[in-house]
């Protein structure tokens, strides 16, 4: 489960207002803000699902461990290393 904080700080890591985030989880605007919102509002969970997978097919890895939780972003346009035969 992605947290409010980890899904903002996706969007700001790739530049993305809510209603961006809103239009590729195909979310309603309010569904998110309330996925992002700090007060406990409650959210279904294939909501927040959506929202993860939309930010994660654009690169961002989920980060979780006893000491927090964050997220980064992968560059997708690096070239991968030749394989040896």
């Amino acid at each position: 489960m992605i947290t409010a904080r980890q899904s903002r700080a996706a969007r700001a890591l790739l530049g993305w207002n809510q209603e961006t985030l809103a239009d590729k989880a195909l979310v309603s605007l309010t569904a998110l803000k309330r996925v992002e919102s700090e007060n406990g509002l409650a959210v279904h969970e294939s909501t927040r699902d959506q929202v993860r997978r939309a930010l994660e097919e654009n690169g961002i890895v989920f980060l979780n461990s006893d000491q927090g939780e964050g997220v980064m972003i992968v560059r997708q346009d690096r070239p991968r290393p030749a394989r040896r035969a």
